[in-house]
């Protein structure tokens, strides 16, 4: 006896798998945005800007600039608080000849470097212009001769993190375009089985909600099914490079990454629907004779 066909059903093993595949792709280049955001922000967080004092600065008045640092809303803190280093100018000296071998202050006859703080900003305040505007804040500061910092080094990495994210982001359009493509593809060879089962429900008076139905609520389900199997196979691709590469978990924030699998569960499920959804509007509009 033939199994009577039901609406709405349609050969899904192809539309998840398409799914499960391209949002597994979008979850690997979500990981490497992830690894590379958080090894930017350590890349930051060593990088220093250097608070250069006058050298006729009293104690006094050194303890004040640091105080006036410790308030600034862009230093780094942490659990020992404020990230504001001290460096004299005679360890300046100690530390350049240790590393150089040279003795500068026997022919000069002094020490010519200076005071100095070592700052570290907060990684949200790397933007080249923000910068900037710190450099001049500190020193309108009473006491601070000058501010430096790697304003080359710094633009250059915030310009290769933008291509980088550039370029994934539109490999992760690129997939969501193709998949859609596959599963309209597919909706419309199911549909195309089903022309006349859909034709004779249009004709007693089924609205388009009610033949939609079946078919949104399937897709619904087959999206979200996809994107559980992509963030699963992502666990494991993920769990197995941790054991394959040292350090690894140094860059990573686990929030961000069960918040990345929860939005590929949650897109799945949007692919499907809208796909389906698309398709479907698209056929119910056909004529008698363009459905044979």
């Amino acid at each position: 006896m033939r199994k009577k066909k039901k609406l709405g059903s349609y050969p899904f093993v192809s539309v998840i798998f398409s799914i499960s595949l391209a949002l597994f792709v979008i979850g690997l280049f979500g990981l490497l945005m992830l690894h590379a955001n958080k090894l930017t922000d350590i890349v930051r967080e060593n990088i220093e800007v250097q608070v250069y004092l006058n050298r006729t600065i009293t104690e006094n008045e050194r303890i004040k600039i640091q105080k006036i640092l410790s308030t600034k809303e862009y230093i780094l803190e942490k659990e020992d608080g404020p990230q504001i280093g001290y460096i004299s100018k005679e360890e300046a000296a100690e530390q350049f000849i240790q590393d150089t071998g040279e003795d500068f202050t026997k022919f000069l006859g002094e020490n010519p470097l200076r005071d100095a703080f070592v700052l570290v900003v907060k990684p949200d305040f790397y933007d080249p212009e923000q910068l900037r505007e710190i450099k001049a804040d500190i020193e309108e500061i009473s006491g601070v001769f000058e501010v430096t910092y790697l304003e080359n080094f710094i633009a250059s990495l915030n310009q290769n993190l933008t291509k980088v994210s550039l370029i994934l982001i539109g490999f992760a359009v690129l997939l969501v375009i193709i998949v859609m493509i596959l599963i309209n593809n597919t909706i419309r060879l199911a549909l195309f089985s089903q022309r006349f089962l859909i034709r004779s429900m249009q004709l007693v008076g089924a609205t388009k909600g009610f033949i939609q139905r079946p078919f949104l609520i399937r897709s619904l389900l087959h999206g979200m099914l996809g994107g559980i199997l992509a963030a699963a196979f992502l666990m494991l691709v993920l769990e197995y490079a941790n054991r394959q590469i040292s350090d690894l978990q140094q860059l990573q924030e686990p929030e961000k990454i069960y918040l990345l699998m929860a939005f590929l569960f949650l897109l799945g499920g949007l692919l499907g629907l809208v796909s389906t959804y698309r398709a479907i509007r698209k056929y119910l509009r056909l004529s008698l004779d363009e459905l044979y």
